[in-house]
């Protein structure tokens, strides 16, 4: 049995080309790095919409499956909805500890936000089903009472990279999951939600090596 692995989990518009940046500094830990494409992970309409938790959770447990068949210690590294999607369908597994870059930990948080920002109610989203906005989302009466009816119990040991100027996960959110979970918090206070710039980038490198 070999010894330690990495499996990376993208967000939304995200994909499993993600992780060829982030391998040789996994290597340089001694960690071999997966990836997988989620289910209706490419960036049209009509592929979000497949793109859920219930969607991504027999991929997510047939991976995680494979890796602990053949390592003796995995890691979760998640980004973004990708932590959420994990979690759904990861709490449990013998996970050795995971790694969340810009986690959304609350989808119910997140939708109720969303129908806010859409000025509009949950009343009106019951009643249509479904809601476009103009922010890009569709608003989903459907998933709202799914994420509701399926509540999360992660056990599993978790440090979270948090941005301070994220603005999809409030910190009273994160903060929350962080007591509550004995998580362990990094705020790169400069930061988005989405790490793109190089001096995110050497950030997020350097917390990743930290945390392994």
């Amino acid at each position: 049995m070999k010894e330690k692995a990495v499996l990376y989990i993208h967000g939304k518009h995200g994909s499993k080309e993600e992780l060829d940046r982030l391998k040789p500094l996994l290597q340089t830990k001694g960690y071999d790095g997966y990836a997988i494409d989620l289910p209706g992970h490419g960036q049209s309409k009509e592929d979000l919409t497949s793109f859920t938790p219930w969607g991504s959770k027999p991929l997510l447990e047939t991976s995680f499956t494979l890796l602990a068949r053949d390592y003796s210690q995995v890691t979760l590294l998640a980004n973004s909805i990708g932590c959420y999607f994990s979690m759904h369908a990861l709490q449990g597994k013998p996970i050795d500890n995971a790694l969340f870059i810009s986690p959304i930990l609350s989808m119910e948080r997140l939708i109720t936000d969303m129908i806010g920002w859409a000025g509009v109610t949950e009343a009106m989203l019951q009643k249509e089903k479904e809601i476009h906005t103009e922010f890009g989302e569709i608003l989903s009466w459907d998933y709202l009472q799914f994420v509701r009816k399926n509540p999360i119990k992660w056990e599993i040991p978790t440090s979270v990279l948090y941005a301070g100027h994220d603005t999809l996960t409030s910190r009273d959110t994160i903060d929350s999951f962080v007591n509550s979970h004995n998580a362990a918090l990094t705020v790169y206070e400069n930061g988005e939600h989405w790490f793109h710039t190089p001096e995110q980038l050497e950030f997020l490198d350097q917390w990743i090596l930290k945390q392994l």
